[in-house]
């Protein structure tokens, strides 16, 4: 198949997207709307993950849309390599099998997919579909206040010690989802503390994200029950109706859900998840946050940092949304600012026989 010319952008604002999709009758209806917007312009077609991966080595582009049924190779089996040679491209998942609570969608997000978006039939792709996929696009194009300004303490390495923990609370968004599996992995079996995540994920994604977490980890993963007990060697998450926050207990901690209004509007929010442990575990706390849009974490960071207690933030380079991480590190309270792989060499190195 020959590989179509990029078409010239007329400007630095405008966003550049390559589509993937095996049905001409789709890449034209995509490239249609996405044509008629004013920030974003479509430079290139393709009907598979070769041709894209050829027409990538000549180009660049800010987002690919990627189709999950393809021929010859599927889009998550390339996904992988799409992520390589788009060096630093976005891709957002527009596909049939995409939808809310899909496991697919959980795969394609696990391996760094940005975002996904379930695709329509092809007489529905007007209207709300057209809505939702420039929605998509410019939570992917658009940059967060907080990343566009410099970090007062960019390092790449811990700026003082991390303070002994009992417990890691984890908040994340769009992109945290390959983040978290990238931590994940770097953290060893022998590693007892509990791990409590707040993932901005609707409820009916959670069981299959939970088992999931369950096999990168190496460590059950549990979707978070009101007074569910917080046990070493586990995983706990909120699920998508309610946050994550915590009750002392007898014999140690259990979770408590509520569903009171957060000041970012997440439903479950970090926030909560970090004011709680900040109130029942205090210093020895210890709380990430990786790639996200939007401030979530950034007030619960605070009252964790008010303790005594340490924050870890996602780097910029490897956050494929530098909003949560970034509004901590550009408040310059950060403890360390590292890729997530590294977080979990360290979370283990602190954490592992203390």
């Amino acid at each position: 198949m020959s590989i179509p010319s990029p078409r010239p952008v007329a400007e630095a604002a405008v966003r550049s997207v390559l589509i993937v999709d095996d049905s001409i009758v789709a890449r034209a209806a995509l490239g249609r709307m996405i044509d008629a917007t004013d920030r974003y312009v479509v430079v290139g077609a393709v009907s598979g993950v070769r041709p894209a991966l050829e027409f990538l080595k000549r180009h660049r582009v800010d987002i690919v849309l990627l189709d999950l049924q393809l021929p010859e190779i599927d889009g998550l089996t390339g996904l992988p390599d799409l992520l390589a040679a788009g060096q630093g491209a976005k891709v957002l998942v527009v596909s049939a099998t995409a939808g809310e609570g899909a496991i697919a969608t959980i795969q394609a997000l696990a391996l760094g997919a940005a975002d996904t978006l379930a695709k329509p039939g092809i007489g529905d792709f007007a209207g709300r579909f057209s809505d939702l996929l420039r929605e998509r696009l410019d939570r992917l194009g658009s940059v967060d206040e907080v990343a566009t300004a410099a970090p007062r303490a960019p390092v790449s390495a811990p700026q003082q010690s991390i303070s002994p923990f009992d417990i890691v609370a984890v908040g994340a968004s769009t992109g945290g989802i390959h983040a978290l599996s990238a931590m994940l992995r770097a953290i060893p079996p022998a590693f007892r503390q509990p791990i409590l995540i707040t993932q901005h994920l609707p409820a009916s994604f959670m069981p299959y994200f939970a088992a999931q977490l369950a096999l990168i980890a190496g460590r059950p993963c549990d979707v978070a029950e009101d007074h569910m007990r917080i046990r070493p060697g586990r995983i706990m998450i909120a699920p998508g109706h309610a946050h994550l926050c915590f009750a002392r207990t007898s014999d140690g901690a259990a979770a408590r859900l509520s569903r009171e209004p957060a000041v970012s509007g997440c439903l479950p929010s970090v926030d909560p998840m970090f004011a709680s442990a900040a109130q029942v575990f205090g210093k020895r706390a210890l709380g990430v946050v990786l790639s996200g849009m939007g401030r979530d974490g950034s007030i619960g960071a605070r009252d964790l940092l008010g303790e005594g207690a340490s924050v870890i933030v996602q780097d910029r380079g490897s956050s494929v949304v530098w909003g949560m991480p970034g509004a901590i590190a550009n408040a310059g309270t950060a403890t360390a600012i590292l890729p997530p792989d590294a977080i979990g060499r360290l979370i283990a190195e602190q954490g592992v026989g203390k």
